[in-house]
């Protein structure tokens, strides 16, 4: 048993039990100096050339958490893939992150954007998952019609999956991850926005949506007519499906999380659509703030339970893990933000995104206002980085180092998936 002070003043033992240490000069917090970066920062002064993006060296308390803990009884944080026996563990000189293959990924990264080349995903998995969330989506839940088929299929979600979760241990984890994906994603389309969407009415759509996910406990009377809601229409389908399979991997500390990420989503949505009925454009804080919420965060939050094991729900809770798992999802959403930028434009309306938003708030031309928007990602990267490699070195639980290294190659897997869409996204002419 041991106890090692969170940056936040409190500690965490191997069993997940949180303290509070006596403050004696040898238990204070390790001293974290972030990695300092070969990556210039995007500049937004007009006629500045930005450079293409440069991978970092990572310090050593950052290649810790993806690399995780080595030696005796540490072999079940590397489950084997494909039913193959594991490997010994790597090295402690290994990087941090699975080495890239040399075959260069389609499409082009966003010059200047502070990111993480990854390998590319198993074909064999993305063939899998994609042809059982195709089966899920047509025959179980019948989410989409006929003439919808192409932009599913150019959604590329087994490849999104499988690039964001390599130490699933099987096939049937990473479907757990891709139908909440494509689920979500109908309660986007067809509630807030290309498909029908609308932010009229938009909050009863979604608290009915979200009884789903946390069902509806009421008389016997009533209790039939709900359940039978649940069948209405394709987005409530595709939710009521996807919880019932990922309650069946899922404890209940990880559902009860997972629900509660999906509020903070929904609230979300909420605000923007807010917005758009008063036609407000916000303040670039104000839109940061609403982009916490209405962000990936569900994503990579269920890597645990993705993964085949869990982390403890107080150490989940705890004040450095939650700012952890709240810059990546921000910067996650940055990404979407900054690759989704040229489809927004092109779209009928006003879209809100960060580009945009700095645009008009700060007075700054379309080419300005986008380079700012790549230095706030890159910004909201190194924190993210310098907290997740300060929790691992001040709470070395072998939970806590494979959740960690979990959202970090989460976090990769996004970027990966956004540069190489290209059936959805393409870059603006900025460079």
């Amino acid at each position: 048993m041991f106890a090692l002070p969170l940056p936040a003043g409190r500690a965490c033992s191997g069993s997940g039990t949180v303290t509070h240490p006596t403050k004696e000069p040898w238990m204070s917090a390790p001293e974290f100096s972030p990695p300092s970066s070969t990556l210039p920062a995007a500049t937004a002064h007009a006629g500045a050339r930005v450079p293409a993006a440069e991978v970092r060296t990572p310090g050593a308390g950052l290649r810790q958490i993806l690399r995780g803990p080595s030696g005796l009884g540490t072999a079940g944080l590397y489950p084997a893939r494909h039913d193959k026996p594991p490997t010994p563990p790597t090295p402690p000189t290994s990087p941090r992150r699975p080495e890239p293959s040399s075959a260069p990924a389609e499409g082009n990264p966003i010059p200047g954007l502070y990111h993480h080349p990854v390998p590319e995903p198993d074909p064999v998995r993305v063939d899998a998952v994609s042809r059982g969330i195709k089966a899920w989506a047509l025959e179980e839940v019948d989410l989409y019609p006929e003439d919808w088929e192409e932009e599913f299929d150019g959604f590329s979600v087994a490849r999104y999956m499988v690039a964001c979760h390599p130490d699933a241990p099987t096939v049937d984890h990473l479907m757990l991850a891709a139908r909440l994906m494509v689920a979500e994603n109908a309660v986007d389309d067809c509630y807030c926005e290309d498909h029908g969407g609308s932010p009229v009415g938009l909050g009863g759509r979604l608290l009915l949506a979200h009884t789903a996910l946390d069902p509806l406990h009421t008389t016997r009377e009533y209790q039939p007519r709900w359940a039978e809601s649940l069948h209405a229409d394709a987005p409530r389908r595709a939710y009521r499906s996807a919880m019932e399979y990922f309650l069946q991997q899922a404890s209940p500390s990880q559902a009860d999380r997972f629900r509660h990420d999906m509020s903070r989503l929904h609230m979300g949505y909420l605000a923007e659509a807010a917005w758009a009925q008063t036609d407000h454009v916000p303040e670039v804080w104000e839109y940061l703030a609403m982009r916490q919420f209405n962000n990936f965060r569900p994503c990579p939050t269920i890597t645990d339970t993705v993964g085949g094991y869990e982390l403890p729900a107080d150490l989940h809770a705890q004040p450095a893990m939650q700012r952890v798992i709240a810059l990546a999802g921000n910067a996650t959403t940055i990404v979407n933000d900054l690759y989704s930028y040229t489809k927004e434009l092109a779209a009928p309306g006003r879209h809100l995104n960060l580009p945009v938003v700095i645009a008009e708030r700060e007075g700054a031309d379309e080419r300005a206002a986008y380079l700012k928007a790549v230095e706030v990602h890159n910004d909201l990267m190194r924190d993210f980085e310098a907290e997740a490699a300060a929790l691992a070195a001040a709470c070395p639980v072998p939970s806590v180092l494979r959740f960690l290294r979990g959202v970090a190659v989460w976090v990769d897997g996004n970027h990966y998936w956004h540069q190489t869409n290209t059936y959805r996204y393409s870059l603006p002419d900025f460079w």
